[in-house]
This record gives structure tokens, C-alpha cells and sequence, in this order.
């Protein structure tokens, strides 16, 4: 019986405090789905402002939205191709604003019978850039 919901999907997420979102948005030439400035409230997806500023700057993308499949490969050539990775400015850009990136991967595996598959050329091409990827295992 297929899941009512997908059982895996991946973000791509930038965190410092040196730049603005808007420098990400015209370094990667997409729109994030989420952003925020240190200090600064949010709207929270319910639509009220946050009872905290936010502690980092953040900005982010992800697959949810756009790839349909239970398997993480697809999610992360999404988003691969969708920021034309690897670029080789920018593990120096990190360096400079002392920022953090990663694929942050969520996984489904309730049944205890799923392995994550991120493919080994991604995990060492965001490894050669100066970032991680991460899979948070849901059983």
C-alpha cells in the first residue's frame, strides 16, 4: 500500500549572518522557500510573526514541491540541477561569510526496511564545496 505522503525529500540550506538572503538569490538565480535575517521576526506558516527574531540568517530551497518520488536521488539532482552545482566559487564564499551548507534529507522509514540512497557523487561534491549532507531517519 503506497504512503498518503511522500517518504522522502531533501532542502538545500545556507546558514550565516554576513549577507543578505536577497546576495543568495541572485548568487543561485532562484527564489528560496525560506529565508531569514538574524534578528529579525518571521511570519510563521500559520501566518502570525514569531515570538523570537531569528538566532541565524538563513536561506533555503527544497524538493518537496517539485519532485514526486519516495526515493532521495531524485530529490537531490533536483536540487543539484536547480543551483547548478557544484559551483567553484563557492567554497570561498562560505569561507568569506563564515557560512554552513548542507542537504538536510528527510526519510521516511517507518517499516524499518528502507536505506537511504544519496548517491556518492553528490555526498563527495557537497563534501569537495565544504558541505554536508544530513538525513533525518523518521521510524
Amino acid at each position: 500500500m503506497k504512503a498518503d505522503h511522500q517518504l522522502a525529500h531533501a532542502s538545500f540550506t545556507i546558514y550565516q549572518d554576513v549577507e543578505s538572503p536577497e546576495f543568495w538569490t541572485r548568487y543561485f538565480g532562484v527564489q528560496p522557500d525560506t529565508q531569514r535575517v538574524k534578528g529579525q521576526f518571521r511570519i510563521t506558516p500559520s501566518g502570525r510573526v514569531s515570538k523570537f527574531p531569528a538566532r541565524t540568517g538563513v536561506w533555503g530551497i527544497g524538493s518537496r514541491e517539485h519532485v514526486q518520488s519516495d526515493l532521495l536521488a531524485p530529490h537531490l539532482h533536483y536540487l543539484v540541477e536547480r543551483l547548478a552545482l557544484p559551483r567553484s566559487d563557492l567554497p570561498e564564499l562560505l569561507k568569506r561569510t563564515g557560512a554552513h551548507m548542507r542537504f538536510f534529507c528527510f526519510w521516511d522509514n517507518e517499516a524499518g526496511d528502507r536505506v537511504p540512497d544519496v548517491p556518492d557523487d553528490i555526498r563527495a561534491m557537497m563534501e569537495s564545496m565544504g558541505g554536508t549532507v544530513e538525513i533525518d531517519e523518521y521510524r
